[in-house]
């Protein structure tokens, strides 16, 4: 194999390969990426048996082939490499050892034989549907916060996208809970995704996809199975299998009755609940809110800091109540509003509060309040 290619070229496809690749991993394998060099391009194929990534690059081809290589040692070698530049890589005859030069650089990297690489097993994926890449970006935002990192409750490590039924109209949603914050998105049910089986996208896979589409901001075709997901976006081609559990049934948690209603300006909420939160303890982050006729004051206190307050004139006309959140739970759901203003659904000190965009109805969140 004998390739030249843009520096900037490979770096970007290098930085998508290598970020699926484990740093640390007892099969050596999977440890590398796989290098194929045929029909002017540079495919480039890394997997961690549970999500592969398969990119293609514009190279000039000089001698056709394959190899594998470290992912990570590739890719820190090519991202010190001068901006602008042509990088050339060749591989021996016995595929041993690859040989990278760039200008007077020259870097020689052992290789493991391409038979050894493994290839995510596929299954037939018969749901296929478009989405903008605003969209998924949507969905994907505006829920990931809420993902749990708790491993033993697996089911709740990723989003789960489904379709629903929602006034009449048949919607795709993307649901993520850590069972103290919930977030619910749904966007108009695309062409081709009626009937596919709800399916739990594991947090790295979210994570993987969400730099693609970022840097692709393209159209992007999705394929569901009831064990695999695909995602085709520009020049890449995302796989992964899906979290084998059952999601909880979610809309038991979201309140139906919750009859005391609070309306804020996102942004002055949002920046007084992170101007009160500096002064609260470091574990619990308690900040309580009090809510009068016309205004809320926030408010936190920490043995070890001291005390602060902070009024906002708010709409809210109701019993005087107070209730407290973790504010960086609070403060997670804030950052998504994206409009000027907030509405809070309350019904006790105790119980679930629901929080949505007062101009977007295609996201609400659910927040547990907690004892301050």
């Amino acid at each position: 194999m004998k390739v030249t290619i843009e520096r900037a070229h490979l770096l970007k496809s290098l930085g998508h390969a290598q970020s699926v690749v484990e740093r640390r991993n007892t099969i050596p394998i999977l440890s590398n990426v796989k290098l194929q060099a045929e029909d002017r391009e540079l495919r480039l194929t890394a997997t961690d048996m549970d999500l592969e990534i398969v990119e293609s690059v514009p190279a000039e081809i000089l001698g056709a082939g394959a190899t594998t290589v470290p992912a990570h040692t590739l890719y820190d070698i090519v991202r010190k490499l001068p901006d602008g530049s042509q990088v050339e890589l060749q591989s021996e005859a016995g595929g041993e050892r690859l040989t990278l030069r760039c200008g007077r650089s020259r870097f020689t990297l052992a290789c493991l034989p391409i038979e050894d690489f493994p290839a995510l097993t596929s299954s037939e994926l018969p749901f296929h549907f478009r989405l903008p890449a605003a969209e998924l970006r949507g969905l994907i935002d505006r829920t990931r916060f809420a993902i749990s990192t708790e491993e033993t409750r697996y089911y709740l490590n990723g989003i789960y996208l489904h379709t629903a039924h929602q006034e009449g109209v048949d919607v795709l949603r993307a649901v993520a809970t850590d069972g103290h914050r919930l977030a619910r998105v749904e966007i108009p049910l695309p062409e081709g995704a009626s009937g596919m089986p709800g399916v739990i996208i594991p947090r790295k896979t979210v994570a993987e996809v969400r730099k693609v589409i970022d840097e692709q901001g393209e159209d992007l075709e999705l394929s569901v199975s009831e064990t695999q997901i695909r995602f085709s976006v520009g020049p890449a081609l995302l796989t992964s299998k899906l979290i084998d559990g059952i999601f909880p049934d979610y809309e038991r948690v979201i309140p139906e009755h919750n009859d005391k209603q609070l309306e804020v300006p996102c942004r002055g909420f949002k920046e007084a609940v992170d101007r009160v939160s500096a002064i609260s303890n470091d574990r619990s982050r308690a900040v309580k809110l009090k809510l009068g006729n016309g205004t809320l004051e926030l408010s936190a206190n920490s043995p070890e800091h001291g005390s602060a307050s902070e009024e906002l004139e708010v709409r809210y006309h109701g019993d005087t109540m107070e209730i407290g959140f973790n504010s960086r739970y609070l403060l997670d759901i804030a950052e998504q509003i994206g409009g000027e203003n907030a509405r809070l659904l309350m019904a006790d000190a105790a119980s679930p509060t629901i929080l949505h965009d007062l101009g977007d109805r295609s996201a609400i969140y659910v927040l547990m309040p907690m004892r301050v």
